[in-house]
């Protein structure tokens, strides 16, 4: 488990691989802090699972179907990184419950800045944007961030000067691909609701367990 807080910007120091897995080696600092082997680290908001540690570098196995189902494919030696640990227990809890399982992959089609903030506009399927609401939670390459708006086949964020400045969506732009988790609580919400479609919305909140 995650919190969508971004603790620093990696670097991919290597690759070895081809287009169905690989394995990466990443610099960092904070991140390798108490980190162990068989640890897990999100990396732009994929859950991966440290195999070797280095000084200030870890390595990580990148598997087919996460090949197939995120932008970490994308990366090039060089690349920056978002990177966070696991959630330790009895720490303090920010950002929102992440599982660093993408649901899918995004294009940024714009990025404007206003006053002191950047707009960012993503593509993505409607299948995603099903799971999505207006001032609801999303995760963008492992950045828990609050939806502005959301159409069909794209929804907005802002980003503050501080978030912007401290993670790898600095060095973002239009035609971009990011990874794509969305909010957890509202994909259970969306299935319970897909299962009880011929109830109504009473029994369904009753099923639920919201009310009596």
């Amino acid at each position: 488990m995650f919190t969508g807080l971004i603790e620093e910007v990696g670097r991919v120091r290597s690759i070895d691989g081809n287009s169905r897995a690989m394995q990466l080696i990443i610099s960092a600092q904070q991140v390798l802090t108490d980190t162990t082997i068989g640890d897990s680290i999100a990396v732009n908001g994929v859950c991966l699972t440290v195999t070797r540690l280095g000084k200030e570098e870890f390595e990580a196995d990148v598997m087919p179907e996460t090949m197939d189902k995120t932008s970490l494919r994308r990366l090039r030696p060089g690349s920056p990184v978002n990177l966070e640990r696991a959630l330790a227990a009895g720490e303090r809890f920010g950002g929102h419950f992440v599982q660093g399982h993408v649901d899918g992959v995004g294009r940024i089609r714009t990025r404007t800045p206003v006053e002191n903030a950047v707009l960012f506009e993503v593509e993505v399927p409607e299948t995603l944007t099903q799971w999505m609401v207006d001032k609801g939670s999303v995760v963008v390459n492992g950045i828990s961030l609050t939806l502005v708006t959301v159409t069909p086949r794209s929804f907005t964020v802002s980003i503050i000067p501080h978030t912007l400045t401290h993670t790898q969506l600095q060095n973002a732009r239009p035609g971009d691909e990011v990874n794509i988790e969305c909010d957890m609580i509202g994909k259970y919400v969306a299935k319970l609701l897909q299962k009880q479609q011929g109830d109504s919305m009473s029994e369904v909140l009753k099923q639920a367990g919201l009310t009596e």
